[in-house]
């Protein structure tokens, strides 16, 4: 009966291993087709993903917010606390967008049309100043005529294509906003929001089921952990992001510097990569600075904006982060430099996260092996009877 069993668990075992080997000679050799499906599916799908995107996104401040609502004395407030903190989350972000999207914009936009158009205009002026200059001037060097002379060549239309740029931006809300998709998106966003608890509760139940206790709880706290991670930076980045952009916005308009709001939308905006954001974005600042209003202005501008930088750096971004990541500055110079080689900009901004998580995972398994030595040292050190 044994020897039965045996021989059957064999002819199982061979039998599905057949089946793995033809379905993965199918899939090389359709693989153009398998591609497509896959494709389609994720297409399919994208509103559900859209949707739960928005949800993890809008989940820190819809707890937060129902954090309070729960500690309210009316007891109706407290009792619809889940429902009315999503709702007035979406509310808050619906304001935001609407802010966006018909204030900053268009102002932006327009900043940049206006500066690709008068881009010869400005570099013109900029080199009458130039040649006003005293010829013992310390400004007038060899390299500062070698980056006038490479400023002429640039031609901003072949690097700035207004008409792409909205083509680009229509195509994308067109996306978002079909009817269809969108309905799809908003309504599993408002759902896993409302029902986060009970998804926690059932992928806990999921992972129990298949890996047992012990690997459950230890994917639940790496699961945790990252989660924390990954809400603490994102959330603090933009919001970072944004007070940033409003700071340099409001000091730069107060000074009178053309494009005020483009070059504030773009330092707020490029600083939410850490490190390399802010170096770039301040130095394409300087440039549109020194174009536009010249060399004077530029020097102002370039001051005021490296002490607001400063104040960022030292006050207001460690108070918003706090010491959450506890990964250090070359960690993070070289996760930056990495996920932006292979994966571009979204690399670069989520290198920190997915960098602080690996610390976590590494520095556990250290101290794992390190535990695992410190037993096998002492079983050997104890005497043998």
């Amino acid at each position: 009966m044994n020897e039965l069993k045996k021989n059957f668990s064999k002819w199982v075992y061979w039998f599905l291993f057949a089946v793995c080997v033809i379905i993965v000679y199918n899939i090389i050799g359709n693989f153009a087709q398998v591609t497509l499906s896959i494709g389609k599916f994720f297409r399919i799908i994208s509103p559900f993903l859209m949707g739960m995107l928005i949800a993890y996104i809008l989940y820190i401040p819809a707890s937060g917010i129902e954090k309070r609502l729960r500690k309210s004395k009316f007891k109706l407030i407290s009792k619809k606390a889940r429902g009315l903190s999503v709702l007035i989350a979406y509310i808050i972000a619906v304001i935001i967008i609407v802010i966006i999207m018909n204030v900053v914009l268009p102002i932006v936009i327009e900043s940049i049309v206006e500066l690709v158009n008068n881009f010869q205009g400005y570099y013109d002026r900029l080199l009458d100043d130039y040649s006003k200059l005293p010829e013992d001037s310390f400004i007038k060097s060899e390299q500062v005529n070698q980056i006038l002379n490479s400023i002429k060549n640039i031609n901003l239309a072949d690097y700035i294509n207004v008409e792409k740029i909205m083509e680009y931006a229509k195509g994308a809300i067109s996306i978002v906003t079909s009817v269809f998709d969108a309905f799809v998106t908003i309504i599993v966003s408002i759902y896993a929001l409302l029902e986060r608890g009970n998804i926690m509760k059932f992928a806990k139940k999921v992972t129990y089921t298949i890996f047992g206790e012990n690997t459950s709880k230890k994917i639940g706290k790496y699961f945790d952990s990252t989660n924390h991670i990954f809400f603490k930076f994102l959330a603090s980045q933009l919001i970072d992001a944004i007070i940033v952009g409003i700071m340099i916005t409001v000091a730069l308009s107060l000074m009178r510097i053309k494009y005020a709001v483009l070059i504030g939308f773009m330092i707020g905006l490029f600083n939410i990569i850490p490190y390399f954001g802010a170096i770039v974005a301040v130095a394409l600042s300087i440039l549109i600075t020194l174009i536009t209003g010249g060399f004077t202005q530029a020097v102002w501008m370039s001051i005021v904006v490296i002490i607001l930088q400063q104040i960022d750096a030292n006050i207001i971004n460690p108070k918003i982060v706090g010491n959450s990541l506890e990964i250090s500055a070359l960690l993070i110079i070289f996760a930056v430099t990495v996920g932006g080689a292979y994966f571009g900009i979204l690399g670069m901004f989520l290198a920190v996260p997915v960098a602080a998580v690996l610390k976590i995972l590494i520095n556990d398994y250290i101290e794992y092996k390190e535990k695992v030595r410190e037993l096998k040292t002492l079983e050997k050190s104890e005497p043998k009877f």
